[in-house]
Order: C-alpha cells, then structure tokens, then sequence
C-alpha cells in the first residue's frame, strides 16, 4: 500500500484522468449512474484518491485517504476530504453518521488481513443497516497498476464482507458481462452488501 502514498501516485491518478479517449468521450458516465442507482445517501469513500466517485456521491459526502496530495486534490475540487487522522477530529464524522461506506478500488492494493482491518476501522461510521459498496478490477484493469498486490474477486470480496460481519444482498459485473473483464481494463467486480441492523 506504501505505492500509493506519494505525491507521484496522485500525479499519475490525474494523468489517467485525461489520458486516451478520455479526452474525448465521458468514459465516467456510466459508473456515475452505477453510484447515483444505488441510493447511498451520505457516504464515507474509503480510499477517495483523487474524488472521482466522491464527485458523484451526494454532496454531503466525505472522502478519507492516507494520501495528503490526493486529499489536497479532493479539497481543492470542492470534495470535503481528510487523512484518516484528520478524520477521527472532524465534525459531523462520528459513529452511525453516514448512510454508506463506498471502497471502490482499494481491496487490491493490500493483503487480506489489512483490508478486514481497514473495512472494520470505517464501519462504525456507517448506521446500522446501511449500505457498503465494495468495487474491485477485474483481470484486465487488474495489469494496469503495479500497486496492486493481490487480485480481489467475488470470492474474495464476499469473504471480505462476513469477515467484518457484513450481509452480502448482491454482487455483479459492470459495465459489461465478467467475460469481459479479461479483455476491457474498466470492467469491475461490484458487491453490495448491509451492515447489521443491530450494530
């Protein structure tokens, strides 16, 4: 995870931001409607890197990442973002105060043991019976960056979730069939899971 924290990995987030035929056409537009279909309200982005999914969270949502140059960037968007411990000294940021927990591309880029550890740092953030979203790359996106450590599927998502006590309601491919993501890098794993109603 230590590859992600510098300033030359936020450099080369905003690089892919404009690279290729992103110039050109709103690759984004289809994972934005993937997020905003979902319904998660006020959400906690773990691993907000440089906001894109913040951006299409409801406004009142927060990103946390343990890398100072992509919070920087965040803030400087208009995102509300914070280092971890920035995090635990914010207001309105407590137990139960979000909706949802987003992790989208995050899981890959540790060993199991510090994702449990990770997911079960930010959960009590969520309210009880709330939603977490949890997005992985598939084979394909998965070559893209050798900050990634470990490939992170179904499998690997759902026993992520029972882990951390999560209920697992539905996972899924997108954009494209899972066939697909051998071949297209965008294609991602998608899990939706709840948190305990008792929590």
């Amino acid at each position: 995870m230590s590859g992600t924290q510098s300033s030359d990995y936020t450099q080369r987030l905003a690089r892919l931001e404009t690279s290729g035929i992103r110039r050109f056409l709103p690759t984004q537009a289809p994972y934005r409607w993937n997020l905003k279909r979902l319904g998660l309200g006020r959400v906690i982005d773990i691993g907000c890197g440089l906001g894109r999914n913040l951006l299409n969270c409801s406004p009142d949502s927060v990103g946390v990442d343990h890398n100072a140059t992509s919070v920087a960037t965040c803030r400087e968007r208009g995102l509300t973002a914070y280092t971890p411990g920035e995090l635990a000294e914010a207001p309105d940021c407590g137990p139960g105060s979000f909706d949802s927990l987003l992790c989208a591309h995050v899981l890959e880029h540790m060993d199991e043991t510090l994702g449990n550890t990770i997911l079960e740092q930010y959960l009590p953030l969520v309210k009880p019976g709330g939603s977490v979203v949890l997005i992985c790359p598939q084979e394909a996106g998965y070559k893209t960056d050798a900050t990634h450590v470990r490939f992170v599927d179904f499998d690997g998502m759902r026993t992520h979730a029972e882990k951390v006590g999560l209920t697992v309601g539905r996972a899924y491919s997108f954009p494209f069939p899972r066939s697909v993501g051998k071949v297209f890098p965008y294609n991602e794993f998608v899990v939706v899971a709840r948190t305990p109603l008792d929590a």
